[in-house]
């Protein structure tokens, strides 16, 4: 298999949703495989998403299908992601739909499945908190996000529809992204805060920085480690990060010292 050009070069690839520059957006698309569809709107990137080689369009149930960019309802969305092919992954942000582009291991699987076991281990041993991956959230109108990873009380700000989507904000989001240009820290950011997640981590992997947001009097302010580099959720006790071990990679440490604060809080 082929390396592509920005992985060799060191370039960071295009993200849907990123918010760059008409130079900095035609740098990154130089350095993108030549199958890659990208087009830069108000600031903004729009990637073509992958859809399975025997997806049928238009779409035989005569449901329109999904297109990067739509600025659509929340029961249009629903309509037409429920016609969609079981992998196609979407998420309607301030009225518009962002679908995913293929997930890279080094850049995605591996630092959500980092953080989701992270959360699990944290839940594990705490009645009534539940965690969830890639779970959709029914916040106000034209927003139905699914975030990487999250945390909620069961008797906290959200409840459990019939369906099971979590209606309202749960109190902990976590999402992987690229960088400070990408949409999970601008527009993505700003719904949450409005919405009332009570804290936000964003593990921006390709600038080796994590932060670790918390909502006071509606603003969301950065928590601050100590000195030896945990931060500590004000909202979920016992929750916390080594942070210079997950960006060192020892995630081994990053879990065992949660472990270690379960049981010393238990």
């Amino acid at each position: 298999m082929s390396v592509p050009l920005a992985a060799r070069t060191g370039i960071p690839p295009l993200e849907n949703g990123d918010r760059l520059s008409r130079d900095e957006f035609h740098r990154r698309y130089e350095a993108m495989p030549e199958d890659v569809r990208a087009e830069l709107i108000e600031g903004v990137v729009y990637m073509a998403a992958e859809l399975p080689a025997n997806f049928c369009y238009p779409p035989r149930s005569g449901i329109p299908a999904l297109e990067n960019g739509d600025h659509l309802s929340r029961e249009e969305f629903e309509r037409r992601y429920e016609a969609m092919p079981e992998s196609v992954h979407a998420e309607l942000i301030e009225g518009v739909v962002y679908m995913a582009s293929p997930v890279r291991l080094n850049a995605h699987g591996e630092p959500q499945g980092t953080l989701i076991g992270w959360l699990a281990i944290y839940a594990s041993t705490r009645p009534g908190v539940r965690h969830g991956d890639n779970t959709t959230l029914l916040l106000d109108a034209g927003n139905e996000p699914q975030p990487d990873g999250l945390l909620r009380y069961d008797d906290g700000q959200s409840t459990l529809s019939e369906e099971g989507y979590i209606v309202g904000a749960p109190e902990l989001v976590v999402e992987v992204t690229s960088s400070t240009v990408s949409y999970d820290l601008n527009v993505k950011m700003e719904m949450y805060r409005r919405n009332g997640v009570r804290e936000y981590v964003a593990w921006r992997v390709l600038d080796d920085e994590l932060d670790w947001f918390i909502l006071r009097n509606g603003v969301y302010e950065r928590l601050v480690a100590d000195d030896g580099g945990i931060v500590s959720s004000e909202v979920f006790p016992g929750l916390r990060l080594n942070v210079p071990a997950l960006l060192g990679g020892d995630i081994a440490r990053v879990l065992r010292e949660q472990f270690e604060a379960n049981n010393v809080e238990s």
